[in-house]
């Protein structure tokens, strides 16, 4: 699949050490690969199928280099990631391979499901150039007001530092999730099943007293 993202600047804060107390469990940490929809993840462009999937996982299980993701017919991929209710995605890590397979670029989408390579060229909600990370040591942080109510983040890794395919071992996201509300749906059933009583006309009365 041929990619048709645009590469622009560098955009954004550009990354800074996660404390070591962050990564060690979902509260706090990086735990959101939880709350992801893995049946209805897509990674566009991936190689192997099924292998981008292997990448979103446990942070204490980040340095296992046997699970990657590789480009198959350029430098670019495009990850898909649904959530199972809401989140508010503060940071991401990623670890890549040494050398001119590690992602330079990482564009940020929020709440645009199934995205292709042809969507890649709008304005992402965040950008970054990224710093080859190969121990999960660089976080990049994001604008924590756009980043508030995310139920689909679409991450795009536009180009590397030059060698033909890109190889990423291991994505971070960190933050907080919240189980999604089902408050407006009992509300709209409840006004939808009108009560007679608030409604009732002369006409409704001989009616209502031949069925009592």
């Amino acid at each position: 699949m041929a990619g048709h993202g645009h590469s622009h600047g560098a955009g954004g804060c550009n990354c800074g050490g996660n404390e070591g107390s962050e990564g060690t469990g979902p509260v706090g940490g990086f735990g959101l690969y939880l709350r992801i929809d893995k049946d209805n993840m897509e990674c566009l462009n991936e190689a192997r199928e099924g292998s981008g999937q292997d990448v979103l996982r446990a942070w204490d299980e980040r340095t296992d280099r046997s699970k990657y993701v590789e480009s198959d017919v350029d430098q670019e991929l495009l990850f898909n990631i649904p959530f199972l209710g809401s989140v508010r995605l503060r940071g991401v890590v990623v670890m890549g391979e040494e050398g001119g397979a590690h992602p330079a670029e990482m564009r940020l989408f929020k709440n645009i499901p199934h995205m292709t390579f042809d969507d890649t060229g709008r304005e992402a909600d965040q950008e970054f150039g990224m710093s080859h990370d190969l121990a999960g040591t660089l976080e990049y942080p994001t604008k924590a007001t756009r980043f508030s109510n995310v139920s689909h983040l679409s991450m795009h890794f536009s180009k590397n530092f030059g060698a033909e395919n890109t190889k990423i071992y291991y994505i971070g996201l960190r933050g907080d999730w919240m189980q999604a509300q089902r408050h407006e749906v009992t509300i709209c059933t409840y006004e939808a099943a009108a009560n007679p009583a608030d409604h009732k006309t002369p006409s409704f009365t001989p009616q209502t007293h031949l069925i009592s």
